[in-house]
């Protein structure tokens, strides 16, 4: 099962009609079911994804070292990606991840899937929870 809070698929899917026609691949963060409120029927250590790193984060250090720094290593366990034309299901031409959610038009909550990353479809669950409150 993969785990997703409602607040998070509603913001990818807000961030992939705005992206459209273009296609968009957005890297996802988990945090552990015992530090969210809502996830009290879960294990404590079952992931869930939270957070989304903004697509253009960090877009210019990319472009003159050729490699994502807005992103810290090993620290997003999915990806989204947004199929504008395609079919609810993994491409060959996707950002593969340990955990792929796909979104295609009409970009409603039915319309979401979650696989792992042979393609292979996964039951994705949505939870009505809430990360904890973050400090800058």
């Amino acid at each position: 099962m993969v785990f997703l809070t409602r607040g998070l698929r509603d913001a990818l899917l807000e961030l992939a009609a705005d992206a459209e026609p273009e296609k968009l691949t957005v890297s996802l963060a988990v945090t552990p079911a015992g530090e969210l409120d809502g996830a009290d029927h879960l294990e404590p250590g079952a992931p869930v994804f939270t957070h989304f790193y903004p697509p253009n984060a960090g877009g210019s250090v990319t472009a003159v070292f050729g490699m994502d720094l807005s992103i810290p290593a090993r620290q997003t366990q999915g990806r989204f990606i947004s199929h504008p034309q395609g079919r609810l299901e993994v491409a060959q031409t996707d950002d593969l991840h340990e955990v792929v959610l796909i979104a295609v038009p009409p970009w409603t909550t039915e319309m979401v899937g979650a696989f792992d990353r042979s393609g292979r479809k996964r039951e994705l669950v949505i939870l009505d929870a809430e990360p904890p409150v973050e400090l800058l």
